[in-house]
């Protein structure tokens, strides 16, 4: 764990960097976008080039010895290929209150939280027609995760940006942190979250009476067994969204 000027165990709880900071010497920091459990996300913008980017910087006592920002960095990396992931490009460190603080420097993706789009249709809901769209945009981006024995482990509309809408939904997934090699439970796990999904965008219980028997053949009442006995990867409820017939 890193440790203050005095040896003991730092715990920071927040950064709240001011905009106009430079940190590592050549990133100035914009705004701060969020915050979570083992650290905060900022704006920021390369000093030499004026290119922005987002840092994710590691509370210390959520990254001991570094662990968590390396394997972060790392599974990003594995997964740089893959469409739906933000792309990495590289770690820095910073000393701040006496610690040793890792961040990872990323793309900065412009777009909106899909929780956030969602509020503002009509209704706070999509269209079944929509809704399948949505669904086979984010099938298909799991599909390369899933194929290269990875999975996010924790789908849903506050992790998933909504870059472009249109003929298509065009998506990337944020906090990619779930450690280990995917286990077939963990794979199964996203595909459930990605039909919950579906279920929530469409207005949830309060609308699900009511929808298309297509929509209904692929929420299945949202039980995980029914789920999973049709659909067991990203792969296959892709294919299936494929060749669903729509009368």
């Amino acid at each position: 764990m890193a440790k203050g000027a005095v040896g003991k165990p730092v715990r920071i709880e927040a950064f709240n960097f001011a905009p106009g900071r430079v940190l590592a010497g050549k990133y100035e920091v914009i705004t701060r976008l969020g915050a979570g459990w083992e650290g905060e996300v900022y704006l920021i913008r390369e000093q030499a080039t004026g290119i922005e980017r987002t840092a994710k910087l590691f509370f210390p006592h959520r990254n001991p010895r570094d662990r968590n920002a390396k394997f972060y960095a790392t599974k990003l990396h594995k997964l740089r290929q893959c469409p739906i992931v933000i792309q990495y490009h590289t770690r820095e460190m910073i000393i701040h209150r006496g610690s040793q603080i890792a961040f990872l420097v990323s793309d900065f993706v412009e777009g909106e939280l899909l929780s956030q789009f969602l509020a503002r249709q009509p209704g706070k809901r999509l269209s079944p027609f929509q809704g399948i769209h949505l669904l086979h945009a984010l099938a298909t981006g799991m599909e390369c995760i899933h194929n290269m024995r990875e999975y996010h482990g924790d789908l849903h509309a506050d992790n998933i940006i909504l870059q472009r809408y249109g003929l298509e939904f065009d998506l990337k997934l944020l906090d990619m942190f779930h450690w280990g090699a995917a286990r077939p439970e963990n794979i199964h796990d996203d595909v459930v979250n990605m039909i919950h999904i579906l279920y929530d965008a469409l207005g949830g219980q309060k609308h699900y009476a009511r929808q298309p028997p297509q929509i209904k053949a692929i929420c299945r009442g949202l039980k995980r067994t029914l789920i999973l006995r049709q659909f067991r990867s990203a792969g296959q409820l892709r294919q299936y969204l494929e060749t669903m017939r729509w009368d």
